[in-house]
């Protein structure tokens, strides 16, 4: 399960949102985390006794809330509303720490931070970052474009010329984000952010020419840091046998599933003469197409059929 604890929370956001230290520094270690199952979203939200946030931010109402139970107009006693699993309680809004609160969470070693901020600005920016700190992620092996601004991972064998075709669309306008190793990231329930790991970024290895600065040779419009993952286009060595198996008006729909993320899927034919960076611009032109109920295949058969009828209508026609 991913997690991140609540010292690294706090570097990583303490100049943003002006976060203070105010008790329970003994539970800087406390672990903020998710299940792969649920949403991050989740995580960070007003104080709530009943689906306890881990991040449990007080604002306006909430001080008001705690001060009735402080003075007693709440018949609960302030221990058993915080029997609570949290990791991190946030003050926003400027408000002033109740030292009941203090005391408990100096007592509990439960993180007591302020913040001068609004409280749902400050929740805006923390479910961000945990999204993307706590996204489950792997790593695909392949290249990964920005191809008419649609995310779009090459994969294949080794040897059938990946990197070609990317320095061959990357020199066609489109543009790179990861060579070789693609991390994938699920920052939603359907989808995937595709990003290239710190020490490869801007490099192309291609065969004979070695490794490439793509963003020296074709400037920095060649490169994107990361990209929302659309399509897989697989690379398969097209000999006689694979090309005679090949259903030539195939419409079934191909996917592949990652992180529980079922991505659409092409299969290229590598053959000598075959242009693949054309395929490859066109598989994304059709794959656009179909994002808008447009199926080509589909369409020709269909024509097809109506064609068929009619002329089996006007063969009847003219045998009467």
């Amino acid at each position: 399960m991913p997690s991140v604890s609540v010292r690294r929370l706090y570097q990583d956001n303490q100049h943003k949102l002006q976060l203070a230290w105010a008790a329970g520094t003994a539970g800087a270690d406390n672990r903020i985390g998710v299940e792969a199952d649920k949403p991050v979203l989740a995580l960070v939200g007003h104080l709530n006794f009943i689906h306890p946030n881990q991040v449990q931010v007080i604002g306006v109402a909430e001080v008001e809330y705690l001060r009735r139970i402080e003075s007693g107009e709440i018949g609960h006693s302030f221990g058993e509303m915080f029997e609570l699993d949290m990791a991190l309680v946030i003050v926003a809004n400027g408000l002033p720490v109740l030292p009941i609160l203090r005391d408990y969470c100096h007592t509990h070693n439960v993180p007591l931070l302020t913040s001068k901020l609004e409280s749902p600005y400050l929740m805006d920016v923390l479910r961000i970052y945990l999204q993307r700190t706590l996204a489950v992620s792997t790593v695909k092996h392949g290249v990964f474009l920005d191809v008419f601004e649609i995310g779009v991972l090459i994969t294949g064998q080794s040897g059938l010329g990946k990197s070609e075709l990317a320095l061959e669309l990357i020199s066609r306008g489109h543009s790179l984000v990861a060579d070789d190793a693609v991390e994938i990231y699920r920052t939603g329930p359907e989808t995937l952010d595709g990003r290239c790991p710190p020490m490869l970024r801007d490099f192309l290895e291609v065969r004979g020419l070695g490794v490439l600065n793509v963003r020296h040779i074709f400037g920095e419009t060649s490169i994107r840091p990361k990209k929302i993952l659309q399509l897989i286009i697989n690379l398969v060595p097209a000999d006689d046998e694979y090309m005679k198996q090949l259903d030539r008006l195939s419409i079934r729909t191909e996917t592949e599933s990652i992180l529980n993320v079922n991505i659409r899927s092409v299969s290229l034919p590598v053959a000598v003469g075959r242009n693949l960076a054309v395929l490859v611009e066109a598989a994304v032109r059709n794959y656009i197409l179909q994002l808008r109920g447009k199926d080509s295949t589909k369409e020709f058969l269909e024509r097809h059929q109506t064609m068929l009828k009619e002329d089996e209508f006007n063969h009847e026609n003219s045998a009467d």
